[in-house]
């Protein structure tokens, strides 16, 4: 099958791909499955995030996150122009709408790689979403890879680890379940439940 390019006729909604919606605890592996599956897959598009956080060493604006001031996210908000939007550790994150639809739109596999606040506003907007839930093999598990970052402070990783039993206590929310024990059968997993090829 030919691949849609844009300025074309749309898909018909039937044929568009389902948005994917990717969640689970800090520190779970997320961020890794991600790049894991889009070196190997670049055709599926992932959402890019605004956000109020500073940039961590090696962060490109534009490339992990928008790294956006407060005054800019409160106009975000105020003018409907994200998908949803969360606060977090203290910091707010938001999915613009306009680049995901646009995508879907065209035919693409979008991803978006959210926490379970996000998620659940995604569901309520777009209730045909797909959610899969990445869960850690143990909570041991979990605590060690957070632990092990190396990025935050204690007070920080005592917060994340908090909002982690209550993402956890969410997964019967979500559509699928994937166990991240291998990045490489995780993002396997995803690529299937995305249907692409």
């Amino acid at each position: 099958m030919a691949a849609t390019s844009r300025g074309t006729t749309p898909v018909p909604p039937d044929a568009r791909p389902r948005l994917t919606v990717l969640s689970g605890p800090s520190g779970v592996g997320k961020s890794t499955v991600v790049a894991h599956m889009r070196k190997e897959h670049p055709e599926v598009w992932l959402s890019v995030s605004a956000t109020t956080r500073k940039p961590r060493p090696g962060e490109k604006h534009g490339v992990h996150y928008f790294f956006v001031s407060d005054e800019e996210m409160d106009k975000l908000i105020a003018n409907s122009e994200l998908l949803e939007w969360a606060e977090f550790a203290g910091n707010r994150y938001g999915t613009p709408r306009g680049a995901v639809l646009e995508r879907l739109e065209a035919g693409e596999p979008v991803l978006l790689e959210i926490d379970l606040q996000g998620a659940r506003l995604v569901r309520e907007s777009m209730s045909e979403a797909q959610l899969v839930f990445l869960a850690p093999p143990s909570w041991e598990e979990l605590v060690r890879r957070l632990t092990g970052r190396g990025t935050e402070e204690p007070v920080v990783i005592e917060r994340r680890l908090a909002a982690a039993k209550i993402e956890l206590a969410a997964e019967a929310e979500f559509d699928t379940t994937l166990v991240n024990t291998s990045v490489e059968d995780v993002a396997r997993e995803l690529l299937a439940l995305m249907k692409v090829v």
